[in-house]
């Protein structure tokens, strides 16, 4: 942001806000760039072969700089309105109107923030920071290891099913033995060596 700073501005105020600008740049540059190599790695992996299946790639190879993308990101959001903030102080510094027009700012940017660690930041980012994120899903069944179908039939709620009549209800599975542990899993059925990993 360019902005004209006068002469006799506050010491403190400046040096602020040149080091909380240089905090987003920083923030923001590290999850572009981290961001942008995921992208290409994930475009150079071999679809057709698949020697290393993709959850095992990303887990090794992405997720790390995932995380740290994500976080650089939700570092810089708030503090990039904490720029946006210091800006019209920095600006208005000689205007007549410095506190009106500096607090209005103030404010708005202040909303922002709130909204984002309200809203945004605290519905997605402890999700996407999991690394076992859970999907939930409606309709799906699945045979468990002692041949009994497991069918979730609600928001992630797990229920068994007898094998053999896939019409009838059980009980709900609390025994741990047949738990149906979704991770991301969003359409199908476990394959054989998914139900042996559980």
């Amino acid at each position: 942001v360019e902005s004209n700073i006068s002469g006799d501005i506050n010491g403190i105020l400046l040096t602020f806000f040149g080091g909380v600008t240089a905090c987003v740049i920083a923030l923001m540059l590290v999850s572009t760039l981290n961001s942008t190599y995921m992208l290409v790695a994930i475009l150079r992996y071999d679809c057709v072969n698949r020697d290393v299946p993709f959850d095992e790639f990303w887990r090794k190879r992405c997720e790390p700089d995932w995380k740290l993308a994500l976080r650089a990101f939700s570092y810089g959001v708030p503090l990039f309105m904490v720029v946006v903030a210091l800006v019209a102080w920095v600006t208005f510094w000689e205007s007549d109107s410095l506190y009106y027009s500096a607090t209005v700012v103030t404010v708005i940017a202040l909303m922002v923030t709130i909204f984002w660690f309200g809203s945004t930041e605290r519905k997605w980012t402890g999700y996407l920071m999991t690394s076992d994120a859970r999907v939930l899903t409606r309709g799906m069944s699945f045979i468990g290891s002692s041949g009994r179908r497991l069918s979730v039939v609600g928001d992630g709620e797990e229920q068994n099913r007898r094998s053999n009549d896939g019409s009838q209800d059980g009980e709900l599975s609390s025994d741990g033995g047949e738990s149906l542990n979704i991770s991301s899993l969003a359409i199908g059925e476990l394959t054989s060596s998914d139900i042996k990993m559980k």
